[in-house]
């Protein structure tokens, strides 16, 4: 039971971590394309996304899924 969140990628990444990396890897526009909030789409900043997304479930799981999505696309060596 010591390991039990070994194999999860969001272990102790903050979600701030988290959407300022995807707005620096995909920016505003296109992770408004990918996850289609508000929060991403018009006058997007940090602070209004993490407002949102923490009291959005579904909203947060997609761009966790998201942000796992760019871990796996950066962790893949280009063929």
């Amino acid at each position: 039971m010591a390991n039990t969140q070994a194999n999860n990628p969001l272990h102790g990444i903050t979600l701030e971590r988290i959407v300022t990396e995807l707005e620096a890897y995909y920016g505003w526009a296109q992770l408004g394309r990918a996850v289609s909030i508000r929060c991403f789409t018009h006058d997007p900043s940090i602070a209004s996304s993490l407002k949102f997304l923490r009291r959005t479930p579904w909203a947060r799981e997609q761009v966790e899924a998201l942000y796992v999505d760019m871990l796996r696309d950066q962790n893949t060596p280009d063929r």
